[in-house]
């Protein structure tokens, strides 16, 4: 089965839309739990994303993710909606919507230069000025794929193991084959590398985390349904529409990162 064909089962299109703040939090806890970026706060952030729901808790949590937040604000602005945590502006970031088209290039050319110019010096800064000019859009998967490879893991600078590590850090997409305990065993699209270049490659099964005591982001999660993963946690169930972006945008910035491998 290619990549092209994963498509979720039509019950699980109109699947009630849940709170910015709360969206936020399904998808930054992966990361977070591992101590990559954001507070040390994962336990709280967890809690607050599955039972507590206390909005402004996750507001805080939030705002000290110094990767994505930022993201978050600029395509906020550059759609004149006021709330960086409105759910369109959290789904823009983590999967990719049509928001993107709103940061022009000038306005994400300067987001970077502001962020990364100084951290990166004028070799590093080199390759990543120029993307804005050539399409780069503030989603996820450009900050995993052009900004990881040159400055490392937001918190620790590590940049060991860079495939591996960009392929666990994007958003990625699985078929739930079954559950197993507090783990799904998924046929997920990996990211490779073949011939000097990023290709997304033939599902394939692994086991991926998604409860603690029962608790989770995809509670009603059925075999055949397609979930998106963040650092090995699955994040949500994904319906056509989602995950046609989140397939789209990702194979859009793969091809863009190319350009500068």
């Amino acid at each position: 089965m290619s990549p092209v064909e994963l498509q979720p089962p039509p019950q699980i299109a109109n699947r009630p839309e849940v709170a910015g703040p709360i969206l936020f939090a399904r998808y930054a806890f992966g990361p977070n739990r591992l101590g990559y970026c954001g507070p040390d706060d994962a336990d709280e952030l967890f809690a607050q994303a599955t039972v507590g729901h206390e909005l402004a808790t996750l507001r805080h949590e939030a705002e000290q993710f110094e990767g994505a937040f930022p993201y978050l604000d600029l395509i906020a602005r550059a759609s004149d909606i006021a709330d960086p945590l409105d759910a369109r502006v959290v789904e823009a970031y983590w999967l990719g919507n049509e928001l993107l088209g709103n940061v022009t290039p000038r306005l994400f050319a300067q987001s970077l230069d502001q962020r990364f110019r100084r951290r990166l010096g004028n070799d590093g800064w080199h390759w990543l000025a120029g993307k804005p000019g050539v399409g780069g859009l503030p989603v996820h998967a450009f900050h995993v794929l052009d900004v990881f490879p040159r400055l490392g893991l937001m918190r620790s600078g590590v940049t060991d193991n860079v495939l591996q590590v960009m392929d666990s850090c994007r958003i990625r997409w699985g078929r739930v084959l079954e559950r197993d305990g507090d783990a799904l065993l998924v046929n997920a699209v990996p990211l490779i590398m073949v011939d000097g270049k990023l290709r997304l490659g033939q599902p394939r099964a692994q086991r991926v985390s998604a409860f603690r005591d029962g608790l989770g982001f995809v509670v009603d999660v059925a075999p055949g349904d397609v979930v998106s993963i963040h650092w090995d946690w699955a994040c949500d169930i994904l319906d056509a529409r989602r995950l046609a972006a989140l397939r789209g945008w990702t194979a859009r910035e793969v091809s863009l990162a190319n350009l500068t491998l």
